[in-house]
């Protein structure tokens, strides 16, 4: 189809001819509503970064001599925010004497891996950093990150079907 033939038609349609593929031989048009083709990939572009999850490091700082129930509180929010697919930093701090028995220290990690074993890899092991010790839980593959549930828009908005054809111009 010469350029003239399919310029006409697409102002017959009072639509759009937008070259596709230039370099192609004979070169590749399309007819359509070249200000629609552009709104909807701009609302696709944004539903995407809408959906993308805020993957965020938390911390969680516990004690040497922590008790039983802050312990069971601190770890069962540690695990809510592994179900959210965070990251958490958990620090052990150390006062005065207690930098002397890091192993207290180690033995209250190893008792938070323990605990979240089905939710929870170690990603950075525990290491003491001046008065702290720091380990980095990453949450498990097999758990799911709860991702905030859209509103469904698709399904709200029905779309017109755009008119769209592929033409070969000639030259001419």
């Amino acid at each position: 189809m010469s350029t003239r033939d399919a310029l006409a038609l697409a102002r017959s349609l009072d639509l759009d001819l937008v070259e596709i593929a230039p370099t192609a031989q004979p070169p590749v048009c399309r007819i359509m509503d070249y200000g629609k083709f552009k709104f909807d990939e701009a609302q696709k572009a944004k539903e995407s970064r809408r959906k993308t999850l805020n993957v965020g490091v938390k911390e969680m700082k516990y004690r040497p001599k922590i008790g039983p129930g802050d312990f069971d509180t601190k770890t069962r929010l540690v695990e809510k925010f592994l179900n959210e697919g965070h990251k958490v930093k958990i620090t052990i701090m150390f006062r005065g004497r207690e930098s002397a028995h890091p192993e207290l220290g180690k033995r209250i990690l190893d008792r938070i891996i323990e605990k979240l074993a089905e939710v929870a890899k170690v990603e950075s092991a525990a290491k003491l950093d001046g008065r702290n010790m720091i380990m980095v839980l990453g949450p498990e593959k097999k758990a799911k990150p709860k991702v905030v549930e859209s509103l469904k828009v698709e399904e709200l908005q029905e779309v017109a079907p755009s008119v769209s054809a592929e033409v070969n111009v000639e030259e001419g």
